[in-house]
């Protein structure tokens, strides 16, 4: 009986090793015989869950005629794999990707580093920082006191409770957007936000517009939502979106969904303007297209000179056209999974009734925290602690970045928790390959496109600053000269390695 699970055409894995491109070799650099490169590429797509494991891998004479290399070429790059580990194979089943012993699965999105790392890796895959105290500590302390009348109830809220409910709308209406409790329904975080809407608006095989690139988990949870991602590419640095792109994507292809983050977008930190708002979602209306708006960096500005736009949902005075996602998770604290949807009344029953299927309902006593922090300011106290640790963080990673690798290229945003880099020619998979070898845990530039875009990026977050984030840099400089040297993983692969 096979082991593989699923099965990798030949035509989408030369796609994908093609997107690996290095900087070319300098004087005296030796070259990888084409078997072992090919082995280096196949194993890399593996490590960072691009290419799944137990996937069937095309037959040698298949690949070889989609990179126009040798059958031999082909054959040898299996066999070295088998003898790694990361390929296992049966005469009449075909060949299927593993992991050697004693390595974790690969992860497909940017999860946590375990904590018993924590004390020998700087983590830069996850963009959270540690929740700004005493307000945690607070807010938690005010849910106990008001959960005693929840406690005689069932303690199931599809909806969410009804004080959190109103105290959402009301904050939209402060906005500039008037909204009723009827409008909002609270998740466990975004995710569960998006996930729920995918569910309800776009069936398996349905085609959902990104923005290319996007936030590399909502990009996997909608591959495995069986979505047809079409990317739309940003505009140039951070002036957000390029509305005839999305102009063409819209009228083309149809999509029944579009995803973006117009404030302080995930990864490059681009602030979409007004008019940028008010076009996207009349092209989305025009086209049929549902537009989700996803919020969770509304409230990270770091400059004082940041003139907040409008809320994308203010173009959509109807509610027709746009979903908006809020979350607590990027604000105040990831360990905080409160997130809400606001929409239409109608689409918001619909969602709520879809949840009975799911997961029933978010957590009682983490919603009353989060409703303590609206009602009595804790809040707005909570998100300024917030925004001075990112500001000092991103001021302190900006100029180590400078200091250690002044030949990459960046642009500084105005707020959010990202820094999107381009590594000077280097491969954004091989550097995170060999940022396991010194200590420094950062993800791909892959991650964050469709179908192996975006090799000669990396995504750096700012939760680490100070002499950290200088050691970071240090660290990113090393794992570079490796990149450079052709330092390749062969047999000896990371074992920590988490994308």
């Amino acid at each position: 009986m096979a082991q593989w699970t699923s099965a990798m055409g030949a035509a989408q894995l030369a796609r994908l090793l093609n997107s690996q491109q290095d900087r070319p070799a300098g004087p005296g650099t030796r070259r990888p015989p084409a078997y072992r490169a090919l082995a280096d590429g196949i194993r890399l797509l593996v490590l960072e869950g691009r290419v799944p494991v137990a996937a069937r891998l095309p037959a040698e004479r298949e690949l070889a005629l989609a990179l126009s290399v040798s059958r031999t070429t082909v054959a040898a790059a299996y066999e070295a794999l088998r003898t790694e580990g990361f390929l296992e194979s049966r005469r009449g089943a075909g060949s299927w990707t593993a992991v050697p012993a004693g390595n974790p699965l690969p992860a497909r999105g940017l999860e946590p580093l375990p904590p018993e790392a924590l004390g020998s890796v700087i983590d830069l895959g996850c963009a959270s920082l540690p929740a700004p105290e005493p307000w945690l500590t607070r807010a938690v302390q005010g849910a106990l006191e008001e959960l005693p009348p929840y406690a005689h109830t069932h303690g199931d809220y599809p909806a969410g409770l009804p004080a959190l409910r109103a105290m959402i709308a009301e904050r939209y209406t402060l906005r500039g957007i008037p909204t009723m409790p009827e409008q909002i329904m609270v998740t466990t975080g975004a995710m569960g936000a998006i996930d729920a809407i995918c569910h309800l608006f776009a069936g398996r095989g349905e085609r959902v517009a990104v923005e290319s690139p996007s936030y590399a988990n909502i990009l996997q949870l909608m591959r495995e939502a069986g979505a047809r991602l079409v990317p739309v590419a940003m505009a140039d640095g951070l002036s957000g979106w390029d509305m005839d792109r999305w102009r063409q994507v819209l009228r083309d292809a149809a999509p029944r969904l579009a995803y973006v983050v117009a404030d302080f977008h995930n990864p490059t930190g681009a602030l979409a303007g007004d008019d940028q708002r008010r076009q996207l979602v009349d092209a989305a209306r025009s086209a049929g297209t549902v537009l989700v708006a996803d919020e969770t960096m509304t409230e990270l500005w770091l400059d004082d000179d940041v003139d907040m736009p409008r809320p994308v949902c203010g173009f959509d005075p109807a509610g027709s056209t746009v979903i908006t996602v809020g979350s607590a998770s990027k604000a105040f604290w990831a360990g905080m999974r409160i997130g809400w949807v606001r929409a239409a009344p109608d689409v918001i029953r619909s969602l709520v009734a879809a949840r009975a299927y799911a997961d029933l309902g978010t957590p009682v006593l983490e919603q009353l925290a989060v409703n303590w922090l609206f009602s009595t300011g804790g809040w707005e106290q909570a998100v300024d602690i917030r925004r001075a640790q990112a500001r000092e963080n991103r001021d302190a990673l900006v100029g180590a970045l400078r200091r250690q690798l002044p030949d990459w290229e960046f642009e500084v945003p105005k707020g959010g928790l990202t820094l999107w880099v381009r590594t000077g020619g280097l491969s954004g998979s091989r550097l995170a390959e060999m940022g396991e070898r010194v200590g420094l845990r950062v993800p791909s530039g892959p991650r964050f496109g469709v179908d192996g875009a975006f090799e000669g990026y990396v995504r750096l977050p700012f939760t680490v600053g100070g002499a950290v984030a200088e050691e970071a840099a240090v660290r990113l400089a090393a794992a570079a000269r490796l990149v450079e040297n052709g330092v390749t993983g062969g047999g000896d692969s990371p074992r920590t390695f988490v994308a």
